[in-house]
């Protein structure tokens, strides 16, 4: 190329450098907020009589929020599911993907160059008419070896919007990692309760069903020694056999969420089992909750959200660059000649060079429809984000509720399991010395047992709170993780 071409050079660069941005500055929309949430704690997370918020420090979630839980297997399955689950692999890959579109829009910050040598031999017809007749040949060779230039100068800024709306989509992929991360490990943790709560279930029924027995042979002695009825034995037979049923069922639940963890770590379940625990004992933690406004910082689904805003508006600004002309640099230069003796001669060489302006004067609406799309788009990013921020909120309050009321529910229930229990005792004291018959001791044994499994439900319902409201504080996340791409 002539060095004629290097003011061109100078001019896109003075250009680029000058060019201005249309469209609105992004700046983040106001979301619903209070001062504090509705629903108290329970009185586990009060501190002298009165609860309070976390403060930051050791009593932050940690990135590993299961281990405030205390149980080494769940931890160990988590691990698993970092590393194993496929749904997290797919939003991994999507991470990727959007990081390489960010690559893919800045390359427009540069000029495209490309080349295409090329080969032509050409015979033309005799009869092709000429004027004058002289003019007539029978063929020409043409060799071609051209670097073709073309650069459009980002005078308005659409380029620049456009990789900063990749670089946005790219942190809301980031942050949709994250709300699958805390999902899955929340969703792992929630049916590793319910098993182990199953495992609670199995071990009452169990000792239920042991006792039963005794009580049936109770009854039969009784019977043979005269001292009661056939009836006796028939209704201890039956109550018996109805234990058996809920001692077998419940492992129908049991096996159906050792297959979910199985899944969940990314395991066939025929190649996955968790024994039960001989001695399970489900620890209630305390989370720390926070203040309200730090779950916009805390929740990476709502991060995500607010990407989504900051790159809509800058497809306002994309659309909004249509209005204006685009300037485009273009330049050839190369070598061409008829025989391959004179292909690369310096007297073969060419070149051409110049600016091209380009303006739409009349599209009948197309651009006007495009911008008002992006701003309707952007509201709705806006509403969407909105409408985040109160669900997040809701969940938050629905576990705090759920923790406190369950908390005051179990102790009830702990009191009503001890009063069915004495209730037992007694009426089965009375049958035994004759007073009353066996339809108490049965009606007993159904109201103590109903008691128990509830109280195991309970302790359930509380865990599966305990996650829920881990999750809906956004675990140990922050927006400080977000990615800052190039």
């Amino acid at each position: 190329m002539n060095t004629r071409f290097i003011p061109f050079l100078l001019l896109t660069l003075t250009l680029v450098s000058t060019g201005c941005m249309v469209g609105p500055k992004y700046v983040k929309p106001t979301a619903p907020m209070a001062p504090e949430y509705k629903e108290q704690p329970p009185s586990s997370y009060k501190e002298s009589n009165g609860w309070k918020g976390a403060q930051p420090g050791d009593q932050t979630l940690k990135g590993n929020w299961w281990e405030i839980f205390g149980d080494p297997r769940l931890d160990s399955l988590e691990d698993e599911l970092t590393v194993s689950n496929e749904d997290l692999k797919v939003a991994e890959a999507r991470l990727r993907e959007s990081r390489e579109q960010i690559k893919f829009n800045q390359s427009y910050l540069a000029p495209t160059i490309s080349t295409s040598p090329s080969v032509t031999n050409e015979r033309v017809s005799a009869h092709e008419p000429y004027f004058p007749p002289s003019e007539a040949n029978n063929g020409t060779g043409n060799y071609t070896l051209p670097i073709d230039l073309n650069y459009e100068v980002d005078l308005w800024g659409r380029v620049r919007r456009t990789i900063s709306a990749s670089r946005e989509e790219a942190q809301a992929t980031a942050a949709d990692l994250e709300t699958a991360r805390l999902s899955l490990h929340a969703e792992l943790a929630i049916d590793y309760f319910e098993l182990r709560s199953a495992d609670e279930q199995k071990q009452l029924l169990d000792d239920t069903v042991k006792a039963y027995t005794d009580a049936l042979q109770l009854t039969q002695n009784r019977f043979e020694g005269g001292a009661a009825p056939k009836s006796d034995v028939a209704q201890a037979q039956t109550q018996l056999d109805e234990a058996k049923v809920e001692d077998t069922d419940v492992t129908v639940a049991r096996a159906q969420f050792e297959h979910a963890i199985a899944v969940l770590i990314g395991k066939p379940p025929a190649q996955f089992s968790l024994p039960p625990s001989q001695k399970v004992k489900l620890q209630l933690p305390v989370i720390p909750v926070g203040v309200p406004s730090t779950l916009l910082e805390r929740r990476p689904d709502i991060a995500a959200d607010e990407r989504r805003m900051a790159e809509a508006n800058d497809q306002i600004g994309i659309a909004r660059a249509a209005y204006f002309p685009t300037l485009t640099i273009g330049a050839e230069g190369g070598f061409e000649g008829t025989t391959v003796t004179n292909w690369l001669n310096w007297p073969s060489r060419l070149w051409a060079v110049g600016p091209e302006l380009s303006q739409t004067l009349f599209d009948a609406g197309r651009r006007r429809a495009t911008s008002e799309a992006a701003r309707a788009n952007y509201d709705g990013t806006v509403a969407t984000y909105r409408e985040m921020t109160l669900n997040a909120f809701q969940e938050v309050e629905d576990n705090l509720a759920a923790l406190r009321i369950l908390e005051r529910e179990a102790e009830q229930q702990h009191q009503a399991t001890a009063s069915a229990q004495e209730s037992l005792q007694l009426f089965t004291n009375r049958y035994q010395g004759g007073v009353d018959n066996y339809l108490q001791v049965i009606t007993a044994q159904t109201i103590a047992l109903a008691d128990e499994r509830n109280d195991i439900d309970i302790q359930r319902r509380r865990m599966d709170s305990s996650v829920l409201l881990v999750k809906a504080l956004g675990g140990g996340w922050n927006t400080s993780q977000l990615p800052q791409h190039p």
